[in-house]
Order: structure tokens, then C-alpha cells, then sequence
């Protein structure tokens, strides 16, 4: 008979210390025969709905309960018998974690430890190992307060402690590790936290190593004498029967005017907006609205929409997005701004009566904004009542295998010789990337680094700590604490402990207030439209997606620095498709995704006229408008409802199960149960067959239509600013620093495009950077080092007092420190008003300063270094002359192009290709403009490395798709698997290659298929 529960577990939850998943707990202990187990995590409850769901899956049952711990003071577990004992806990370990951050002072922390723990224990059964602390609780009350044995040197001591308070005494083992062999990984993950070597880590911090789970025969053989403390576990199992759920959406109650209900107040709100949207209603707009409201009324929803309208109205400009955007509610309320009839948006995908989970509502707005609206949620709502989501942060493999090499005392050039080459992979196996990449191949591997690639890979996605979510929201009626444990983000705000998911599957209605760089790119673009040339544009009135110009970019894919069409990819599917329409674009911002490549041809062949047939009639007009491909996410929903008879929710769930974690037998089981429908309604088995691989290709991430439609809305107005006013676009991408490519990439971008870039100027550069007409300025803000006082003293002074004369002018009149007029000096801000052959001179000048002020100070007052004009009351007042400045020579155009690149990061006054035109020209190279002349032909190329994108063939070798430029354009090339292996040694920014490859042409695409790469 089974008289022994694990009450007492630390799985990988447990940070930098539990050596196991929750799975291979649960594998083990199902092998055992338990039924019922307790996740005891440190502090936490991290992964408590993965626990419940893991659990479950293993028919076992998992206790709620955590451990409080104080290396000083000592430790207390604790077990959940009823609701209020849960909400207890979660108090208990909020307020610890705020303790923990805030460094208190240890008598606090007793305090803590013995008094509050007292204060909030209804509901909790609680075990300790400790006499003080169990000492004091019983001075309160015995009723669940037992004594925890650990079979040890210390076992018979507590035995015996238990019989002299009169405590009932428990077994546990304190489990960290599933084996006796998982200790190497504990040892590893504490050295890590620890941040210290394997050999030097004190043994305090290290659990013993028989923390192992061991068997309830193992367990029952270590307390021969105290059968009681194995029967104790079950009596307390049996006491703590309580299971978190989802008990429905928890969201406060938004204030509504007067005495409207919320949904009174949201009906008021839509009937009013419809003349702002639509300026008079139809048949449609009531249909819609009135079965939108119908099914929100029902779902008790209207106050989210009403908090989420507040938020928006506090932003200069906003994209909602997400599948919200397929709501006429949200886009009467300004929340969204796709208008959903027009573009036919599915509000099923959004919120349907069968959805049992809250749906989300996301909202871009500009990036440095994005903070101020927090803090007015925050404030608004108390901050009590409100949180951030938390994200997981993981250990990856670079970083696992750094960190894992550095605890067995390897020295950095050593480890990086290994790491760096891991950069920039996602890696699922270390040892297998190592295998497979040709980067690793001959790179010899001796001892530790098998041991320690072993243990990178068993600790690779373990979660290491906790760090605030991008964006992610929640507002809670009651304080936070009461559902989940909250703490501190390092920055300050307050955090649930749990991640998107785990919020949702427990109620907690997740907001998304997300940065988006593009919508401040929009914004300073239009500001500078105005403050330039006194034109206001208002996107409610100017429709860009109707515009010709901006319908040329799109088509042909000239969209650098276009919001979300300016990736490789992207411009490559623009290309191909020559649609410049805004229905187009919504597609294909869907369809470039990595599990629809196999689609993406066939769509192109039936977009230019090719013939084709429906996957069936019963899907014939859900997929009409994309050619008979399944592109959006709910089209999956509409799909299997149509074909396989699936309800709207369990069409939901299929939808959703793609991007979940750990989902193959989820998914397993929908396959099934679409099969089933689908040969029921008597589709053909092969076209079953064929549908499913295509709702397969949602894996991964993909897109629902509003989505795509919200990004393609701004997308647009992106490429009728770049289209319209291009020196004031391409300033707002760089001063923004968002986008898909590097600050030197835009650079190169505006000269193609005959802006003329101009250098930095202590007069006229702005601390951002400014376009007006065909000309582009560089700001202050690019300058490396130069720090912001610097920057806001220069053009403070500047405003109030007028331009600079000379650079003593400016030195008297700023106090610039000397560092920060060095770094002025070598970036040119001077070169106008002193020229550059004065260079030397200056930086000469301030050399001297900076070395008399290091000398010791007289009593004299002396003049001004930098005051060079004989009438300088200061020198007047010395009647001193100070040695003249030597004659120098000027700097040759090395070194000012070599200062240039260090002061702005790369070279903005000439394309360092320039230098290499003769070299090129020797080479016969065809320049990337004229590619398209030259298809079938193997050509060379100069190329400059702009980015590239790693992947594996179906073979699972790796070959790369890279970006290069040279001063005519961009272009794309493909390295496949035996060329990149090659040659992948050699790929690096900052380098110019020579490339010998064939043009290849793919529906009017040009590219280049590398067979040869030199280094110029």
C-alpha cells in the first residue's frame, strides 16, 4: 500500500536550482505509483498551471504550495487546503519577494518569517524543519503545523523535537534533482547563480546529494523507527484538495456616466462614433453592431472595451491590432482603425459565444510614449490592482554554455572561441548544432567542453529569472496578490509571476500596450511635414492606400524603412507579386511566414493567371480571395467548421493549439477528430490529406487578417510619408533607430534615393536627425559617447544665445567637458566654422587643457585655455600669454574618415565601397542595379554584408539568404548548403566581398545564386 507522498519537490521552477522539468518529475513519480505530489517551488509559483496541466496529464493530482525560504532565518513550506488558504499564499510570497528586493534588515525579515506567516495561515498547512520558527507558530495555534524529517544527520534530532512539542512529524526529502546523477546539474545551476566556479561554490548553497526522488519504499527504509511521519504525508494530501481554475474573465468594473451599466454606456458610445467612422449608418453597420454588442453583452466583455477606449484617447497615435481589429465595436471606439466591414474582417476570430477564454486586445503605440501611458494605467487604477506580465527568461544555448563554461573556470577568449559562433542560431541541441553547422567543422573540442556542451543541453530552456513582458497588462477588480504572487521587475514595476499564457488560462484578461518605433517614425514624420513646410496631414482625410506614388513603392518593393514591408522577404514577395493594392499587401503580410514558403509559389502562379481548382466546394468561398491558399488564421477556424463540422470553439482551440508549448498530443488529437469530420461530410481521404498539410503550415506563428490588416494600414501611411517626403521619412526612421536594417543601411538608402546626407554641424545639426526637401542632416544624437547632458547643454545654449562663431566661442559659452569636446572634434561638428585642417589644432588645444587642470591649481586666476582673443579680460587680469597653438598638419583623409567611423559608427560622407572602386572595376563587377539584365548569366558583384537570414534545408543542412549592397542598390543573394560551408568562415560586417554567382529570375525577383565569395 502506498503510504508516502512527495510533498516536498523543486522542479526547474525552482530558479538556478531544481535540475528537472516538471515532466520528468511527473514521468518518475507516475513510475512510482504516486497519485498525488507537491510542487514545493522556492519562493514562487511560477508554473503553477503548467504543474495542474502536467499533472493531469499524468493522472496525477498536484498540490498547490510553495516554500518560503531564509538562509539565515530558515524555512517554512507551505501547503493549500482551500481558496483562502491560496490567496494567503500568494500574499505571503508577494510580500516576501518585496522584502527579498528591498535588502530589509534580518530583524524584519524575522519578523516576516514568524509574524506574518502567523497572520495570513488560515487555509495553509504549514512544515518546517526549523524550532525557532516552529516554536513561534505554535505558540499560536498546532492545527497544521507540522514538523519537517529529512533523513539525514539531523532526522532523530527533529523526531525527537516533534515528541517534545507535541507536533506531528512528516517525512519529505527536500527533492531537487530526479536521480542521483542530476546533481552534477544542481551543482552547475548553483554555481551559476552563485556566479562563482564549480570548485569554489560553498557548500551551504548546494542541496544534499540525496535530494533525489526517491521511491516510497526508499522513503519508508529511511524511517523504520516513525511510520506516523511516512502516514502524516497522506493525511495531509488528503487535507489539501484544493485546485486553481479558471472561474471566468477577471476584470474591474469601468465607471460609466450617470446611471448607465457599462453596456448601456458602450452601446451610447458606438451609436455616437458611427458618424465619425462612417458619417451615416446602413443596413450592414446595425447588423453588425448589433450582434457584436449581443454577443459582448453576453460575455459580460463591455467593460474591457470601455478601459481599453480610455487607454487609447491618452496617445498621439495608436495601432490597435490583433484579431480586435476585426471588431466594428473596437473600431467605433477608436481602439482600431481598419475599418472591419470594408475589408471584410471575421469578428468570430476575435470573440464568438463558444470562446470560453477572454479574448486580447493589443495596442501599438509610439515607443517612447508607451511609458507615460503605463504610468496612467498604473495610476489610474491603483497599482495594487495592477500588473505587468511577467516573461521567463531562459537559458538558450549561447547563453547556457556560457555560463556553464565559466562555473568550470575557463578563461573568456576560450569560451568565446566556442560561444560566438553559437551567435545569432536558434538552438534546439547544442551537441547537435555543433554536428550539423559547417561553422564548427575541424574545430577541435577537448576536455571539459564535451562535459560541458552535455550539461549546456540538459540545462537548455530552463528558466533562469523573471523580466517584465513587452507589453502585457492586467487590471484586476481585487489587488493582484489576491489571484496570483506578485513582485518587483528590477525596474521598478510591479509584476505577476506568471507568463501570458499561465494569466490566461487562470482569468486574468491580459492588455497588450506594446512600442511600436513606426508609429513615432509617422508621427515625427507628419510633425516635420508641418514645421517644415506649414502642411498638416491627417490620415482620417488622406487615404494612402488609394494613392498611386505609394501603390508604386509597394509594388515594386521599394520599401526601406516602410514599416513591416522592408525586409528581405517582404520586398522579395512585393517583387514577385507586383501588386501595389492595399488587399494585396494584407495577404502577403500573412503569407511570408516560415511554414507557408511551400504555399507562397503556388499563390504567385494562381495571382498571375494561372489556372486552379478549390480544395473543396465546401471551402470554395472562405478561401476565394486568397486564391483557394489558407493564409489567415481564422481561415483554419472556417475551415474545419465548414469541412469537418467542428463547433466554433473547438474550431478555436484548433486555431490556438499552434502556438502552444510542448502541443503534439493536442494536436495529434485535432487531427483526428478534422479526419473524422471531414470522411464523414464524404471528402475525399487525399483532400482531407491535403487540407491538413495546409493547416499544418500555421505552426509556428502565423497571422489573422486583422492583424495583417491593422500593420497594412500602417504600412501604408509608412510608404506615402517615404513616397511624399522622403528626406523627412528617412530622418524619422533613423532618429527612431527602429527598423529591419542598421543606421549606416538608411544612410546608404537616402543617397539611392538622391537625398544628399549632410554632416554633423555644431550650428545647424538637431539632437535628432532632420529632413527637409532632398536633404538629410545627421543629429547629435548619433554621435557614440556623447552624452545626453552634453547634447541638451550645447543646444540649449545654442537657442537662447544664437550660432556658434568659433570653437572657443563655443567652449566658453557651453563649459563642454574635454572628453565631449574631443569626440565633437573628431565627428566634425566643427569643421565648418574652423575647417577641417584645424583639427589637429583643436584636439591639440584641448590635450593642453585637459593636462592643465590636472596640474595643481595656483592661487593666480588664470586665463582661459581656450581663449585665444588678445582682449580676454582673463588673460588681462594674468597679463600672461599663453604658448600659441603649434603649426600642425592636417589630418590626412585616413584618419578623418577612420575618426568618422568611430564618433558615428560607420562612414556617412562616402560609401566605404568607394574606396575599392578601382579594385571592383578591375573585376568587371556588374553594378546590383543592373542585375536584372543579366539573368541566366554568372556575373561577379561587389557586395557589403547588410543582413542575412540562417536556415535548414529539409535535409537539415544549413544555408544562408543574405542581404548585400553595393552604392546602387541592394541585393539578394542565396548561399546553398555546399557554398555556405565554404564560405560561411568568412561572412562578417564591415567587410567588402567580391561575389561570383548566377542571376537567377523568379516571377520578376532578381537574386543571385553564389558560387564563389572573395574578401576585397
Amino acid at each position: 500500500m502506498q503510504n508516502f507522498t512527495h510533498l516536498h519537490i523543486h522542479s526547474n521552477y525552482s530558479f538556478c536550482r531544481g535540475a528537472n522539468t516538471q515532466e520528468e518529475i511527473c514521468t518518475h513519480l507516475k513510475k512510482q505509483g504516486h497519485r498525488v505530489f507537491a510542487f514545493t517551488e522556492i519562493d514562487g509559483l511560477h508554473g503553477l498551471v503548467w504543474a495542474q496541466q502536467m499533472a493531469k496529464k499524468y493522472g496525477l493530482r498536484c498540490i498547490v504550495g510553495a516554500e518560503l525560504l531564509d538562509k539565515k532565518i530558515g524555512r517554512l513550506v507551505l501547503l493549500v487546503k482551500d481558496a483562502r488558504g491560496y490567496q494567503n499564499l500568494c500574499q505571503l510570497i508577494s510580500q516576501k519577494r518585496t522584502l527579498d528586493l528591498d535588502k530589509t534588515s534580518e530583524n524584519e525579515r524575522r519578523h516576516f518569517m514568524m509574524q506574518t506567516v502567523q497572520h495570513f495561515r488560515a487555509g495553509l498547512v504549514v512544515l518546517s524543519d526549523n524550532p525557532v520558527l516552529l516554536q513561534n507558530l505554535r505558540q499560536h495555534s498546532r492545527a497544521d503545523l507540522y514538523v519537517l524529517c529529512i533523513p539525514g544527520p539531523q532526522r532523530k534530532n527533529r523526531l525527537r523535537f516533534a515528541r517534545q512539542m507535541d507536533l506531528p512529524p512528516v517525512a519529505g526529502n527536500d527533492v531537487y534533482f530526479v536521480e542521483p546523477d542530476d546533481f552534477s546539474i544542481h551543482k552547475t545551476l548553483r554555481a551559476i547563480d552563485c556566479n562563482t566556479a564549480l570548485s569554489r561554490i560553498a557548500k551551504e548553497e548546494l542541496a544534499s546529494p540525496q535530494a533525489w526522488l526517491k521511491s516510497p519504499q526508499q522513503m519508508a527504509e529511511a524511517f523504520p523507527d516513525c511510520p506516523e511521519a511516512l502516514e502524516n504525508t497522506g493525511k495531509i494530501a488528503e487535507l489539501c484538495q484544493f485546485q486553481l481554475k479558471n472561474n471566468g474573465a477577471i476584470f474591474p468594473q469601468a465607471p460609466a456616466p450617470g446611471e448607465l451599466t457599462d453596456i448601456e454606456y458602450l452601446r451610447k458610445l458606438c451609436r455616437k462614433n458611427i458618424q465619425w467612422r462612417y458619417k451615416e449608418t446602413s443596413p450592414a453597420i446595425e447588423k453588425r453592431l448589433k450582434k457584436e454588442l449581443s454577443i459582448i453583452e453576453e460575455k459580460g466583455f463591455a467593460t474591457y472595451f470601455l478601459v481599453s477606449r480610455d487607454i487609447v484617447r491618452h496617445a498621439t497615435r495608436t495601432c490597435g491590432r490583433g484579431s480586435a481589429a476585426a471588431s466594428l465595436v473596437s473600431y467605433l471606439l477608436g481602439i482600431t482603425h481598419v475599418d472591419p466591414i470594408r475589408y471584410d474582417l471575421f469578428f468570430e476570430r476575435f470573440l464568438h459565444r463558444g470562446r470560453l477564454d477572454p479574448p486580447d486586445i493589443d495596442i501599438d503605440f509610439a515607443w517612447d510614449e508607451r511609458d507615460d501611458i503605463l504610468d496612467y494605467i498604473f495610476d489610474k487604477y491603483g497599482e495594487a490592482h495592477t500588473a505587468m506580465i511577467a516573461n521567463h527568461v531562459c537559458f538558450k544555448g549561447r547563453a547556457a554554455l556560457r555560463e556553464i563554461a565559466k562555473t568550470f573556470g575557463l578563461p573568456d577568449a576560450e569560451i568565446g572561441r566556442i560561444s560566438k559562433k553559437l551567435g545569432g542560431y536558434s538552438v534546439q541541441s547544442i551537441a547537435k548544432t555543433i554536428d550539423f553547422h559547417p561553422i564548427f567543422r575541424g574545430l577541435e573540442l577537448d576536455d571539459p567542453w564535451p562535459e560541458i556542451i552535455k550539461l549546456a543541453d540538459r540545462i537548455n530552456g530552463f528558466p533562469r529569472t523573471i523580466s517584465v513582458h513587452c507589453g502585457g497588462v492586467v487590471i484586476t477588480p481585487e489587488p493582484v496578490a489576491t489571484y496570483i504572487p506578485v513582485e518587483k521587475a528590477p525596474k521598478g514595476v510591479q509584476i505577476v509571476q506568471v507568463e501570458k499564457d499561465q494569466a490566461e488560462e487562470i482569468g486574468l484578461i491580459k492588455l497588450d500596450i506594446l512600442g511600436n518605433r513606426s508609429l513615432a517614425v509617422i508621427r515625427d514624420a507628419v510633425a516635420a511635414v508641418k514645421s517644415n513646410l506649414g502642411i498638416s496631414i491627417d490620415f482620417n482625410e488622406v487615404k494612402p492606400q488609394l494613392d498611386p506614388a505609394t501603390q508604386q513603392l509597394i509594388k515594386t518593393g521599394d520599401t526601406i524603412g516602410v514599416f513591416y514591408v522592408e525586409s528581405p522577404a517582404m520586398r522579395q514577395l512585393q517583387c514577385k507579386a507586383k501588386t501595389g493594392d492595399f488587399e494585396h499587401l494584407v495577404i502577403h503580410s500573412s503569407l511570408v511566414r516560415p511554414a507557408a514558403n511551400a504555399f507562397n509559389r503556388e499563390y504567385l502562379r494562381r495571382l498571375h493567371g494561372g489556372d486552379w481548382q478549390p480544395l473543396h466546394p465546401l471551402v470554395e468561398k472562405i478561401l476565394e480571395e486568397t486564391y483557394g491558399i489558407m493564409c489567415y488564421q481564422e481561415d483554419v477556424s472556417r475551415v474545419a467548421i465548414a469541412l469537418a463540422g467542428f463547433s466554433e470553439s473547438q474550431a478555436d482551440g484548433l486555431r490556438k493549439v499552434f502556438n502552444k508549448k510542448n502541443n503534439a498530443e493536442k494536436v495529434a488529437q485535432f487531427q483526428e477528430d478534422f479526419y473524422f469530420g471531414a470522411l464523414k461530410k464524404g471528402v475525399a481521404p487525399e483532400t482531407v490529406e491535403k487540407i491538413w498539410q495546409m493547416i499544418m503550415s500555421f505552426s509556428g506563428y502565423s497571422f489573422c487578417k486583422p492583424h495583417s490588416a491593422s500593420y497594412a494600414m500602417v504600412s501604408f501611411k509608412s510608404a506615402w510619408l517615404r513616397a511624399h517626403y522622403p528626406a523627412e521619412f528617412m530622418a524619422a526612421v533613423l532618429s527612431n533607430q527602429g527598423g529591419f536594417y542598421s543606421a549606416f543601411a538608411y544612410i546608404s538608402e537616402a543617397k539611392r534615393m538622391g537625398i544628399e546626407v549632410l554632416p554633423l554641424d555644431i550650428n545647424h545639426s538637431r539632437k535628432h536627425y532632420f529632413g527637409v526637401g532632398k536633404k538629410l542632416r545627421i543629429g547629435f544624437m548619433q554621435v557614440k559617447g556623447l552624452s545626453d547632458r552634453a547634447q541638451e547643454n550645447l543646444l540649449e545654449e545654442r537657442e537662447k544665445n544664437g550660432l556658434f562663431g568659433s570653437f572657443d566661442e563655443f567652449m566658453q559659452r557651453t563649459q563642454t567637458l574635454p572628453a565631449m569636446a574631443v569626440i565633437l572634434v573628431k565627428a566634425g561638428a566643427f569643421d565648418k566654422i574652423e575647417t577641417m585642417e584645424r583639427r589637429p589644432q583643436l584636439l591639440w588645444r584641448i590635450a593642453r587643457e585637459k593636462a592643465a587642470a590636472m596640474r595643481p591649481k595656483k592661487q593666480t586666476v588664470q586665463a582661459s585655455l581656450f581663449d585665444e582673443a588678445e582682449e580676454s579680460s582673463l588673460l588681462h587680469q594674468t597679463n600672461r600669454r599663453k604658448t600659441p597653438s603649434p603649426k600642425l598638419r592636417a589630418f590626412d583623409l585616413k584618419t578623418t574618415l577612420a575618426q568618422e567611423a568611430e564618433t558615428l559608427g560607420f562612414l556617412a560622407s562616402r560609401h566605404p565601397l568607394t574606396f575599392y572602386k578601382h579594385r571592383a572595376q578591375a573585376q568587371k563587377v556588374v553594378p546590383a542595379k543592373d542585375l536584372a539584365q543579366f539573368v541566366g548569366k554568372t556575373v561577379r558583384t561587389v557586395g557589403w554584408f547588410v543582413t542575412g537570414k540562417l536556415v535548414r534545408t529539409k535535409d537539415e543542412q544549413a544555408m544562408e539568404f543574405i542581404s548585400f549592397e553595393d552604392t546602387t542598390a541592394i541585393y539578394e543573394t542565396t548561399f546553398f548548403p555546399k557554398v555556405y560551408e565554404k564560405y560561411c568562415h568568412m561572412l562578417s560586417h564591415g567587410q567588402p566581398y567580391i561575389l561570383t554567382g548566377k542571376v537567377e529570375e523568379d516571377f520578376g525577383a532578381v537574386t543571385l545564386t553564389v558560387a564563389r565569395l572573395e574578401k576585397m
